[in-house]
């Protein structure tokens, strides 16, 4: 590649001149190629242990001036090809220009003018974002490429300098991130380490500090450990890695491939040595951050945070701490936590100023909105950048306002609404086609539980009526120090008021605000409706899952025991079904949705769900539902740390993955009172995940003593049940509900109740060393080995329902299984406008999850095949995948890839023989390889060559064929007439029985074995088609031409026996009472009217000396062909017998066919292309239509499966070449190199350094 001119003062240090001008020289760095010796190795190490094994290439040109002692490097090149193209284009362009000048000054001007004119000519045809890498990072990679063999689309992230330990050796080297590998090169006096892991192969990834290993990263896969160390910002390093180890787990659990971020704003100065990508991250993470604090839409972005103070009127303090912007939000967070937190949404900010600074408040900045709040910011460092970054946002919001729909506008923030106990009703917001419908439904606008207790007469409650209106009194003179809505100033005096227990009119309210709900619910006015109208009636797996739920949801509370409720929560979950078809609906989401609806209307519960599926409790509700047993290791972690002599005894007893489903997936609705359990909601929506595991380590903490003395896990559960049974809340005043979990664990004694409040405070006192920053980082630590243990389950899943069909190993198919897995996962991020990746659906079996196409099939079968047929190998894979394409998608999965090795690797001479022959028949053989496709379809009906399952044997029972579909026309109507008969009488004799049903059903289900008679007849064009396939594929035999003299041998008889069944199919049917000796007379009279050619083929056989075989050979001849005629009347029949009764040995045939081998094709060149158009073909006239492949094909011409086989059998060559058993244990170990070969477009090979 060109080079921006650059100085270099010592030209001849480390590198070798190898051609030299009066201007310019090409050199070679020493230790690169061949030889090099001491110096060499020195060089390499050097390389590599200092930064220019990341960009020094091991060529370059230099420009130099005769006078000067200056030099300006202008190119370098990764290969000696790459070099001479720039080599000799300076050479004929610039050689005879540069004599010209008489001043050198102006020589190297001109030069390096004209080497910038080539880099921004060039820099035109490149991507934008690759303007963004700097130049010494884009060597970085190319190298990175090079050394490891990777495609260009394989971006890196970041590279740095550390040691990997081998044994206790470290290595000093350099480990280059990118998106899909961590990859680590090192080369130190001749010894080279290469090492290359993809991050969805990470089992467990730490940072710890060892005696034996300082402080270091370790990287587990499923069989290796990995340390690495001598960082220079190790922090920086293992973030970085979680993050990419993330984004594979991602792409693991729902196809999520790594999209880069085109809209991230380019750097005002360029970044020495960031990518692009490395921002991306970054940015990314940050997001990812602020989303969380603030509880913000996943599409939030933050645009830049600053430091500041905030003025608290409550306190009368200026509090230090930090703003963020985004492209809707103004937050504040304090530096320190929980003294204050602030949300400012954009959509409510009516006025930006800059206010007058002063020594006490310097450079503050007010913020008003509408709801007559005004916020005070001081001690910013740019505030006139930033009021013009607001007001660009301001602007960006209020066009948004404009063009949106004007009447939809009527949901308000509850601050807006004085004196309103609930948030406006968003019944505006409803589309015109449902909002008939849904005013007549009272849960649109009011939550179930204010319309029960309209409707039913609630008896005055005395003290807890009291208390209630207490809380409802703290909570509005909170509103007025604090403010209300989304502007609320939360501290620490909000979280105490919630421990208390929100108010059951405010609780509707508080949730959306807390839990983020009510921003994306006041931003997608209509939605809800919308999404209402288009699921209703739509039929779907999830809408019967839903139906099923319905009634089992909250059975015991009256809201839902009436049409009313039961038909709002319909509405929420299939809209939400339909919002997020990938969870759909999982069950517990109806309970903790009947919750909801309780204490909002269908659309603030419909955003409440939202909000807890895919931001607070992420991953909890999917198929796997991999978020429950995330946290589920979270817990079991935390119970190690803090209830270590319980961990124990938990873990024996196997309690810990059973309770916390149940507790965590429902935020304990379904296993403690609803009053009681419904105070930890509200905890939960202000706290989040933290809350739930405080609890639940609160939980075992009080009932250690009888748990430790538990025997079994009933025992266990039991305890833990009645506990969780007699946790109440005696200031709730609504009406008791009955629990059924306690009406079925109750004992005798009833045990001492746990009121909810002090249980609740316990957990803070006990446990509130918990932050919430500390449980993400563990959040992802157990999701690697989550989603890894239930990639193993699904593997293991997977082999054993394959096992008993297939004839590999349970070690062989998993390594088959890793190597297939490998292959899909390559597309999502090699190639992601592929079937395969966009395809993939968590939904369906383990079996059904990775497929793939045509094009990976074909490699893996190019690597993994026992036949290789060197370049005709890539159309042998066509035919096969097409073979096991049953369901025509262009896709195949697992079962159907290993039942086609299988078919290759087991199984005796004839099953591999029937898989060669399959190859050559349609639907393997495309329309576009046999020309003659219409004239074939004469030998294959339309019911053989469409539904016939391609590829059934002994060993492939999953492909479903029955006998009947492969069978001839013939006899499957006589047996299906037959079987009707005989079903019929048997059914009149005996009066109706079910065994006899029974037996039906039993011989449906019988699974039907193919036999060699199923196998329709192959044309002729087929049969050249297979003679090129069985050619290649002898081609690096160690017996090539042993095999090549064989197969010649077999190809000329199947010919003669073509011939012989062509002239027989075309005569007239004889009687089948006729003479059997007279028919004999007439087949071997047929046979002897066929054009014979040993009489002139065979001159030079006729001087050969005559020895005893091959008398016998020629006194067997008549008796021979009679035997092939008889062989072929019986196909003509559709009875063939299989092999011949006395094959014929090796030296007859040879004396009868000793021309075959030099007729058929000439064994000096012996490739597929070489039966072309002057070979003839043995067996035929040499004016005869079959004679000259090319020519028109006899479309009267057959030959069966079993005539091939008979053939085959008489050949010893043959039969040991398919009866050989091959390893692929061999060929995986092959495969998983080769997918890691260094790229051989260069010379340059550390690796040939010898001293």
């Amino acid at each position: 590649m060109w080079l921006s001119p650059e100085e270099v003062l010592v030209a001849n240090a480390l590198w070798v001149t190898e051609r030299a001008n009066p201007f310019f020289l090409l050199q070679r760095r020493r230790g690169h190629g061949k030889g090099g010796g001491l110096t060499g190795l020195l060089v390499g190490t050097l390389d590599v242990v200092l930064d220019s094994s990341a960009r020094v290439a091991p060529y370059r040109i230099l420009h130099q001036t005769q006078d000067s002692q200056i030099y300006w490097a202008v190119a370098c090149g990764s290969s000696r090809k790459e070099i001479t193209k720039h080599w000799e284009w300076l050479e004929s362009n610039l050689l005879q220009t540069l004599s010209i000048f008489e001043n050198e000054e102006d020589i190297t001007t001109f030069v390096k003018g004209k080497i910038h004119g080539i880099i921004a000519e060039e820099n035109k045809n490149l991507q934008p974002q690759g303007d963004e890498d700097p130049g010494k990072f884009k060597e970085a990679e190319l190298k990175m490429r090079k050394q490891f063999g990777m495609p260009e689309v394989e971006k890196l992230v970041n590279y740095y300098s550390c040691s990997y330990w081998k044994g206790r050796v470290p290595r000093q080297g350099w480990l280059y991130l990118t998106v899909n590998h961590l990859c680590f090169y090192s080369f130190l006096l001749g010894k080279e380490v290469t090492l290359v892991v993809q991050w969805v192969d990470v089992t467990e990834l730490e940072k710890n500090a060892t005696l034996l290993f300082p402080e270091c990263i370790k990287v587990n896969t499923r069989d290796k450990e990995l340390y690495f160390s001598m960082f220079l910002n190790i922090n920086e390093t293992f973030k970085l890695m979680e993050q990419l180890a993330n984004i594979a787990m991602r792409q693991l659990l729902d196809n999520e491939g790594f999209l880069e971020d085109k809209s991230l704003p380019k750097p005002v100065r360029p970044l020495k040595n960031i990518s692009a990508l490395k921002r991306d991250l970054d940015a990314r993470a940050k997001n990812e951050c602020y989303r969380a604090t603030f509880r913000l839409p996943k599409d939030e972005r933050l645009d830049g945070h600053t430091d500041c103070t905030l003025w608290t009127p409550f306190n009368k303090m200026h509090i230090p701490g930090q703003m963020f912007i985004s492209n809707n939000y103004i937050c504040f967070a304090s530096k320190e936590e929980e003294a204050c937190y602030l949300i400012i949404p954009l959509r409510e900010v009516t006025v930006v100023e800059k206010a007058d600074s002063s020594s006490v408040l310097p450079s503050p900045l007010s913020i008003s909105t509408k709801s007559k709040m005004t916020f005070l910011f001081a001690n910013l460092k740019d505030r006139d950048f930033l009021v013009q970054r607001i007001s660009d946002f301001l602007q960006k919001t209020s066009a948004k306002k404009t063009h949106g729909n004007r009447e939809k506008a009527g949901v308000m923030d509850p601050a807006q609404e004085e004196g309103s106990d609930l948030p406006a009703s968003p019944s505006s917001t409803l589309s015109s086609s449902l909002t008939s419908f849904l005013e007549e439904a009272p849960t649109a606008s009011h939550g179930l539980l204010k319309l029960f207790q309209k409707n039913s007469s609630i008896e005055f409650l005395g003290p807890k009526e009291a208390k209630e209106k207490m809380k409802e009194e703290s909570w509005n003179i909170h509103f007025f120090e604090y403010g209300r809505g989304m502007c609320m100033y939360r501290t620490a005096k909000t979280r105490e008021l919630v421990l208390k227990g929100i108010p059951e009119n405010l609780r509707g309210e508080l949730w959306l605000l807390f839990s983020g709900a009510w921003n994306e619910m006041v931003t997608h006015p209509g939605y809800y409706s919308e999404l209402v109208e288009k699921s209703m009636g739509k039929q779907s797996v999830a809408a019967e899952e839903i139906e099923r739920d319905l009634h089992r949801s909250m059975p015991e509370h009256p809201a839902f025991q009436n049409a009313m409720g039961i038909a709002a929560l319909r509405r929420v979950l299939t809209a939400y079904a339909y919002r997020n078809p990938t969870i759909g609906y999982c069950q517990a989401m109806n309970i903790v949705t009947s919750v909801l609806l309780l204490y909002g209307n269908e659309e603030e519960a419909f955003w409440l769900l939202v909000a807890l599926c895919e931001r607070m409790l992420p991953d909890y509700y999917n198929t796997r539902v991999v978020g429950a047993l995330v946290d589920q290791g979270i817990f079991e972690e935390l119970t190690r740390e803090f209830l270590p002599q319980l961990s124990e005894k938990m873990q024996d007893l196997g309690v810990i993955s059973t309770i916390s489903l149940s507790w965590f997936l429902t935020l304990f609705l379904s296993v403690m009172p609803f009053e009681s359990a419904v105070v930890i909601v509200d905890c939960f929506f202000y706290e989040g995940i933290k809350l739930i595991l405080q609890v639940s380590l609160a939980i075992l903490d009080a009932n250690m003593e009888q748990l430790l003395n538990c025997s079994d896990e009933g025992e266990a559960m039991t305890v833990l049940g009645r506990y969780l049974d007699n946790v109440v809340n005696k200031q709730s005043v609504s009406p008791p509900i009955p629990h059924l979990h306690a009406l079925l664990t109750s004992g005798d004694e009833p045990p001492p109740e746990i009121d909810i409040f002090e249980l609740l405070k316990t957990s803070y006192e006990k446990f509130s060393s918990l932050r919430s920053d500390d449980i993400e980082q563990m959040r992802f630590k157990q999701r690697l080995k989550v989603i890894q243990s239930l990639e193993d389950t699904a593997k293991r899943s997977v082999v054993r329902a394959i096992s008993s069909d297939i004839g590999f190993s349970m070690e062989e198919l998993e390594e088959l299984y890793m190597v297939f897995k490998a292959k899909y996962l390559m597309s999502c991020y090699w190639g992601n406008n592929r079937m395969s990746a966009i395809r993939r659906d968590q939904s369906l079996p383990y079996l059904e999850q990775y497929r793939i196409d045509g094009n990976q099939f074909r490699d893996l079968f190019v690597s993994l095949t026992p036949w290789a047929c060197g370049s005709h190998t890539p159309v042998l894979a066509g035919r096969m995948f097409r073979l096991l394409d049953e369901n025509k998608d262009s896709l195949i999965n697992f079962k159907e890839f290993v039942t086609g090795m299988s078919g290759m690797y087991h199984g005796d001479l004839t099953e591999k023989l029937k898989v060669l022959y399959k190859l050559h028949l349609p639907p393997a053989l495309s329309t576009e390889e046999a020309e003659s496709a219409l004239e074939a379809a004469h030998y294959f009906p339309e019911d053989l060559s469409t539904e016939v399952s391609p590829f059934v044997s002994d060993l492939d029972l999953f492909l479903h064929c029955e006998t009947p579909e492969a069978a001839s026309p013939e006899e499957k109507e006589g047996s299906r007439n037959g079987d009707f008969k005989e079903k019929r009488e048997e059914k009149g004799a005996n009066s109706p029985d079910y065994r006899y049903y029974l037996q039906m059903w039993a011989s449906e289900k019988e699974s039907k074995k193919e036999t060699i008679k199923d196998l329709p007849k192959m044309s002729q064009e087929q049969f050249i088609e297979l003679c090129k396939t069985l050619y290649n594929m002898f081609s690096e035999d160690p017996v090539e031409q042993e095999l090549y003299h064989a197969i010649a041998t077999v190809a000329s008889l199947l010919l003669r026996i073509g011939e012989v069944g062509k002239k027989f199919s075309s005569r007239p049917p004889k009687k089948p009472e006729g003479n059997s000796a007279s028919n004999e007379q007439d087949l071997t009279s047929e046979e002897e009217s066929l054009p014979s050619e040993p009489r002139h083929t065979s001159a030079g056989e006729q001087h050969s000396p005559m020895d005893p075989e091959h008398k016998a050979g020629g006194d067997m001849q008549s008796g021979k062909t009679l035997r092939e005629s008889q062989l072929v009347s019986e196909e003509g029949r559709g009875e063939g017998r299989g092999s011949p009764s006395q094959p014929l040995s090796d030296d007859e045939t040879k004396d009868d066919m000793s021309m075959s081998s030099y007729s058929m094709v000439s064994t000096s060149s012996l490739q597929c292309e070489d039966i072309a158009d002057d070979t003839v073909l043995v067996g035929c006239e040499a004016g005869s239509p079959a004679s000259r492949y090319g020519s028109t094909v006899d479309t009267d011409w057959s030959i069966s499966f079993e005539q091939i086989l008979a053939s085959i059998l008489t050949e010893t060559a043959l039969v040991n070449f398919f009866e050989k058993k091959a390893d692929i244990g061999l060929k995986i170990k092959e495969q998983k190199k080769m997918e890691r070969q260094f790229s051989s477009s260069s010379d340059y090979e550390l690796s040939s350094i010898s001293g």
